[in-house]
């Protein structure tokens, strides 16, 4: 750490011996209705290529020479604003700006998404809330995670599967953040519906590559989301009642001004309706958002921000399982001086999954809890050079598991899986530098330790081997311990340290044109104990140990960058490859639900995956929208130990569970007048990697199906067109309440997709037949949406 500190104030004080008299001017640029903090604006320094971009606070710093300037500041979605100033001291000012008004006789609407030519930042997109809306979705449930989708690189397992996969990583390599907490489970309903509340959100942000020091933990991805802060100014609601489930959220000022409050919830009902039929099935979820701030004086300002979420799932009352996350995350921010801005956070993550099986008198609880102690820091040193550095501490408790009697005359007995404890620190620093006109750096490192602690018993193995491998079957079985041995509160048991270096170009070929290449190095400590394409509730976190190792990836990505046509039209390309190293494999025949030794049924292998991304995207007029397209493959390869052992599949490399060639999705709105706006997707993509059975033999009067390569197979091509229609209900300009009907058609020419193809003995025919599970067909919904 000390090392950290000396190599910051070494950068300091060498940009500041050369300076010649330099003044700054700083503040937060806000939205004038409601007082929030606007996260990505940018403010330019006219006929200039100096500007600066507001951080996750609204937060602002440019370094001048003594003169006058012209401030242009834009953000998407907002009007335009200019001032003149003379810069004769170190200044604070602060801009409000006003969302654009979207008249139909407006043929273009300005500050509409475009490629960021200068900044040497790749493979991100961000989508605002409002673009996320527009989009048809099942159901008619706006869905953040759905929206994802619809991006290069992006893809999941198919319909009412959970997650999402980037660049052919799994859905346990993405980071996804809500303020600054992790959530484990992104997932309604076995993956029909996202977590997030639309109504709650501000801003999120997808990194694929090029991912900042500050973030690590993961090997594929970065999701992070932002809460609104809240209305300083008023009181107002807003909400929508839809056919399955009904949204609502309060916000108004604390204090005008100076502090906001927000309430959000949003449950379904649908379970109601099976009751009224007397089916004793039920399936349902709720959240709840909240977030506090309150500014102290113009240096300080406090926030307190929490997400609750549950699914209760039930089958004729004798089968209940019940999952979700719960986050807390207080913040303290401090600005040291116009150019050195503060974020102390205090951060609590919990994910629980509970399941009761009352035909057995069965109880199981199990989760994970994390609490994390972070401090970053923003130092906008000049014009040309920026750091970002701070350190923070990941402290784990995971729980594999608790088993309870459920009553008296359950033959169940009390267990409780044996806990597991970890603490992770990291310490980083991200630097942001311009070397001259037409080239920009960023570059950085994170080092990040992980240390496995007691109070646990571990196995201990002949070679350290905990999976054997019998040479004369050629299979892999579990391994026999030889010794156990007891590792007391807080005892190391294993520890692992990484240098994470993180490295992005960017050079601008003309005002419009850029090519861009990005170097990361990510660790994952944390795996995913699952064998699903899918996360489902009943996978669980575990820690990496003696046995199962971090997963370490490398990604290098090369891009080119082009608004055209005067900025209505934006051309994004890149081609990537990315190594994994410690993959996480089993062994055929692998047990993990409620499994101790878990390491007896671990492989560790690779993984890569390459692949070119198309994002062309229409920014302006009353049609826009972006068709991305993604040519990729993604493999895995768990190979022998040794030169006998033949590997998982031969020791060859096979498809992932995420591996898709092609992925083409369309998405665009069309503003038809003042009342009518109409929005469309249509996505196609190669069907997902399967195993199925080449042959078959007969054992003792039974059939039993044999298999050759693994994910050899593909369920069919993966296609559907979804479509909507927002009706805006005639408003009075005096009036505060606003309203709209959305309907949608999800699936319109009802396709019916494969979600899985499984094999079976016809008992009547004895033929063999294959029988294809389809989850949806043409859906139909609507959604009324208000707000006062």
């Amino acid at each position: 750490m000390q090392k950290f500190l000396l190599v910051v104030l070494t950068v300091f004080y060498f940009s500041s011996m050369h300076s010649q008299e330099k003044f700054t001017i700083s503040g937060t640029i806000s939205d004038k209705n409601t007082n929030e903090s606007l996260i990505g604006a940018n403010i330019q320094i006219r006929n200039t290529k100096i500007n600066s971009i507001t951080n996750e606070y609204g937060f602002y710093s440019l370094t001048l020479p003594k003169g006058e300037y012209t401030l242009q500041i834009t953000m998407v979605g907002y009007q335009a604003v200019e001032e003149t100033i003379s810069l004769t001291e170190n200044r604070t000012k602060n801009f409000k700006l006003t969302e654009e008004n979207k008249q139909l006789e407006e043929i273009v609407i300005y500050n509409k998404p475009k490629a960021n030519i200068r900044k040497p930042e790749m493979s991100v997109n961000k989508l605002s809330i409002a673009t996320i809306k527009q989009m048809p979705v099942v159901l008619g449930e706006v869905d953040i995670i759905k929206s994802l989708l619809f991006l290069p690189g992006v893809t999941n397992a198919g319909e009412g599967q959970s997650g999402f996969n980037v660049r052919g990583g799994g859905a346990d390599q993405n980071l996804i953040l809500l303020d600054e907490a992790t959530i484990y489970n992104s997932s309604h309903v076995f993956g029909m519906f996202s977590v997030f509340n639309p109504d709650a959100i501000k801003d999120l942000k997808l990194y694929k590559g090029g991912i900042p020091a500050r973030y690590g933990g993961r090997a594929s991805s970065v999701l992070d989301i932002y809460q609104k802060d809240g209305n300083s100014n008023k009181f107002s609601i807003n909400g929508g009642i839809g056919l399955i489930s009904s949204r609502l959220l309060a916000e108004g000022p604390i204090v005008k001004e100076k502090g906001s409050f927000l309430f959000g919830g949003r449950a379904s009902y649908a379970h109601l309706f099976l009751k009224l039929s007397d089916n004793k099935n039920s399936a349902y979820f709720y959240d709840l958002n909240t977030k506090l701030n309150y500014k102290l004086n113009k240096n300080n300002n406090l926030y307190l921000s929490g997400y609750f979420g549950r699914d209760i799932f039930s089958l004729n009352e004798t089968f209940t399982n019940t999952y979700g996350n719960a986050t807390i995350n207080t913040r303290w921010n401090h600005l040291f001086s116009d150019k050195l801005f503060s974020n102390l956070s205090l951060i609590y993550s919990d994910y629980y999954y509970g399941l009761v099986l009352d035909f057995v008198g069965f109880n199981w609880k199990s989760g994970i809890k994390n609490y994390n102690l972070k401090y970053d820091f923003k130092h906008y040193l000049s014009d040309k050079l920026k750091l970002n550095y701070g350190a923070n501490a990941n402290y784990y408790d995971f729980n594999p598991g608790t088993i309870k009697p459920l009553n008296d005359e359950s033959s169940i007995n009390y267990r409780q899986l044996e806990k597991k404890f970890a603490i992770e620190p990291a310490a980083y620093i991200d630097i942001e530098q311009t070397i001259t006109n037409k080239l920009n750096v960023s570059y950085g490192i994170r080092y990040s330790q992980f240390y496995r602690l007691g109070a646990s018993t571990i196995n201990h193995y002949a070679n350290t081997q905990p999976v054997d491998y019998d040479e004369d079957l050629k299979i892999y079985e579990k391994g026999t311990p030889i010794a156990t041995k007891y590792y007391g509160r807080n005892k190391k048991i294993a520890s692992y340290d990484n240098f994470e270096p993180r490295l992005a170009i960017a050079y601008e070929i003309n005002e419009n044109q850029s090519v861009k290449g990005s170097y990361h190095r990510m660790t994952q400590y944390l795996q995913l104990i699952s064998n699903t394409a899918s996360p489902t509730p009943l996978d669980v976190w575990t820690p990496s140990d003696m046995y199962i190792k971090p997963q370490i990836a490398d990604q290098f990505a090369l891009g080119y960058f082009n608004n055209f046509k005067e900025e209505k039209y934006t051309l994004e390309t890149e081609v990537f490859y990315k190594k994994v190293k410690n993959r996480m494999d089993y062994i055929d025949g692998a047990d993990l639900i409620a499994n101790e030794a878990i390491e007896q049924v671990i492989l560790n292998g690779r993984m890569r995956s390459y692949g070119l991304e198309v994002l062309l995207r229409k920014n302006t007029g009353t049609l826009n929208g972006w068709i991305a397209y993604t040519l990729s493959k993604s493999q895995q390869q768990t190979p022998g130990r040794t030169p006998t052992e033949v590997g998982i599949n031969n020791g060859n490399w096979y498809n992932s569970a995420y591996d898709k060639t092609h992925n083409l999705a369309i998405t665009g709105s069309y503003k038809l007048n003042k009342k009518w706006n109409f929005g469309a997707n249509f996505t196609l993509q190669t069907g997902q990697p399967v195993t199925y059975p080449t042959g078959k033999y007969v054992y003792q009067g039974i059939t039993v199906p044999s298999y050759n390569s693994r994910n050899a197979d593909r369920l069919p091509l993966y296609h559907h067109l979804d479509v909507s229609a927002t009706l805006t209900t005639k408003q009075k300009r005096e009036k505060r309440f606003k309203s709209e009907w959305v309907f949608s058609i999800y699936n319109l020419y009802s396709r019916k997709n494969a979600a899985s193809i499984s094999f079976r003995q016809n008992y009547e025919t004895g033929a063999n037949e294959a029988v294809r599970l389809s989850i949806f067909g043409i859906v139909p919904s609507v959604t009324y949406n208000f707000k006062f």
